[in-house]
């Protein structure tokens, strides 16, 4: 059976102190981007970086005595994970986390950090989830699902709540969607407290079962989920939230990791705000036209708890293809002052070197030359054409490197 709004209600009030109510953050810049005015639902300011905590708190907040005493189990790629973590630290209850072996380091490191005991099974979390319900059998222990869970889904619907006293016109809400707990109860408690309120889900296309689920009615599962957004990287839906999807959400739509990348990159230069791909998803099914505001329109941010070393990537990435960066490579002679020639020229056309890689083995070259691959920071487009023009005039080959 579904829940109610009464059954959000009551999980909303107790969060009350627990949570942080996080703000509704506006930008011209985003706006404009956006195709409309939208307000961003900052769950990546959420304590543990992500809305989680919410639904974690209400499931264990619940649990008996007894089986406080037993401990609980669940499997997470590292949001859940955390907010179970946490859940438990103010419960005093037991945890065991297992997440799957190529999780992010600083998740697992975050998690570790919240008292619980994580422990690494799986190449995704389908595998993670089986090794932990393998130990719920053993140990007695509560496994405790990241979504197909009624308590998971009513402390998740607490953000639909809170939206809606912050901004009562609202017309149009867009959520991110992995195994559909969080759009699950944020539907439940918006259509129910408004019926007219538009829901937008959004997956990533390297994992988009919940879509193909809503789309024929039946869970369907994808063979493999490849895709940065790893919060939203589940493989298979559940049966119970797939009955909110089909009840509540009005569309859904999938974004590449391309789009998600350039969101990440875009909220954090334009509005100095850090969210992981699944925090990205939703606001950028808007900037690439993947779905309009329509209204009053909201999105949600879901998470922050990005890698550092992917952020790292993502940015030189974007850097790259903005034409802020120019990465090249060419030949310098394989003798003393060779390599400060060159820079000399680059610093004269104002180039900014970042980065610098001398390679006298590169079969790319001549004999009695060194390639060099170096990172130029710029100022745009028609510098990046400045630059090659001034190398190639002084003679040197250039490749650019994308």
């Amino acid at each position: 059976m579904l829940m109610t709004l009464e059954d959000v209600r009551k999980a909303y009030a107790p969060l009350q102190g627990i949570v942080r109510r996080t703000p509704l953050l506006t930008s011209k810049t985003i706006d404009d981007m956006a195709g409309g005015p939208v307000s961003l639902k900052a769950e990546n300011l959420q304590k543990t970086g992500s809305f989680k905590i919410r639904g974690a708190y209400t499931a264990l907040s619940r649990l008996s005595a007894a089986d406080r005493l037993q401990g609980v189990v669940t499997a997470s790629a590292g949001n859940h994970a955390q907010g179970i973590a946490l859940a438990a630290k103010l419960t005093e209850t037991r945890s065991v986390v297992y997440m799957p072996v190529a999780a992010s380091i600083a998740k697992v490191i975050a998690t570790r950090g919240y008292g619980a005991d994580v422990r690494l099974a799986g190449d995704s979390f389908d595998g993670a989830v089986a090794a932990a319900e393998a130990f719920a059998r053993e140990s007695g222990a509560t496994f405790i699902s990241a979504f197909d869970h009624d308590d998971i889904i009513a402390g998740q619907g607490s953000v639909g709540l809170e939206l809606l006293e912050d901004l009562p016109d609202l017309e149009t809400v867009i959520v991110p969607v992995g195994g559909g707990g969080l759009i699950s109860g944020m539907a439940l408690a918006l259509k129910e407290s408004k019926p007219s309120i538009r829901i937008v889900g959004v997956q990533a296309e390297g994992c988009s079962a919940a879509l193909q689920s809503w789309k024929c009615g039946d869970v369907t599962a994808v063979a493999h989920a490849a895709t940065i957004a790893d919060g939203i990287a589940v493989k298979k839906p559940s049966g119970r939230t797939l009955q909110y999807l089909r009840k509540y959400v009005d569309e859904m739509v999938t974004v590449g990791d391309e789009e998600i990348a350039t969101t990440i990159v875009t909220l954090l230069e334009r509005m100095k705000l850090l969210v992981e791909g699944a925090g990205a998803a939703a606001l950028t099914a808007l900037i690439a036209r993947k779905a309009t505001p329509k209204g009053r329109t909201a999105v949600l941010l879901s998470g922050g708890n990005i890698d550092i070393k992917l952020l790292e990537g993502l940015i030189e990435r974007a850097m790259l293809q903005a034409a802020r960066y120019l990465r090249i490579f060419t030949a310098v002679d394989d003798k003393p002052g060779g390599l400060a020639r060159l820079l000399h020229e680059i610093a004269a056309a104002r180039g900014n070197v970042m980065e610098v890689i001398h390679n006298r083995t590169s079969a790319a070259v001549p004999i009695g030359k060194t390639g060099v691959e170096i990172l130029i920071e710029t100022r745009g487009s028609s510098h990046v054409t400045e630059l090659l023009d001034r190398l190639k005039g002084a003679g040197y080959p250039v490749t650019v490197m994308s």
